[in-house]
């Protein structure tokens, strides 16, 4: 669901599995290097400070082409297991201002209820593909947080 008038995005899950996997994936540089990347894109993380105050920075490269852009941002909010809320900002000076992702994590019966929305999307980023982009990488997460593998 895409809101044109505040240039937000808006995703909901339910995955199988605990709020304290999927908030370790949300907080380690290793797991979002494999599930935050998009089909098609590698990640790189630069620079990893998991908590309030704390910061980011890390690139995606179209494996296609070779292109890549760099991005980072700070930590806003962390409840552990509920809540994560953090900026992001493009290297790219065409693609100006601070985006914003909260991600609400629920325990329900069958798992965890996920919500994440990202408001102040750049003008030149179309809402359907930054929308597509979460698609694909909330696939990926499930992937990753779904399996319960033992030992």
């Amino acid at each position: 669901m895409t809101d044109c008038t505040d240039r937000t995005v808006r995703l909901h899950r339910v995955l199988r599995t605990t709020p304290e996997k999927l908030y370790r994936a949300f907080l380690d540089a290793e797991a979002l290097a494999k599930w935050l990347p998009p089909y098609g894109f590698t990640c790189q993380v630069h620079q990893f400070d998991p908590r309030v105050g704390g910061g980011f920075r890390m690139s995606f490269r179209n494996f296609s082409t070779g292109n890549g852009h760099a991005f980072g941002g700070d930590y806003l909010e962390l409840v552990p297991h509920e809540r994560i809320r953090y900026t992001d900002r493009f290297d790219d000076p065409n693609l100006p201002g601070e985006l914003v992702v909260t991600v609400d994590l629920k325990p329900v019966l069958c798992g965890t209820e996920l919500s994440v929305s990202q408001s102040g999307i750049p003008e030149a980023i179309p809402l359907e593909m930054c929308y597509l982009g979460w698609q694909e990488s909330l696939a990926q997460l499930a992937q990753l947080v779904e399996p319960d593998i033992p030992g």
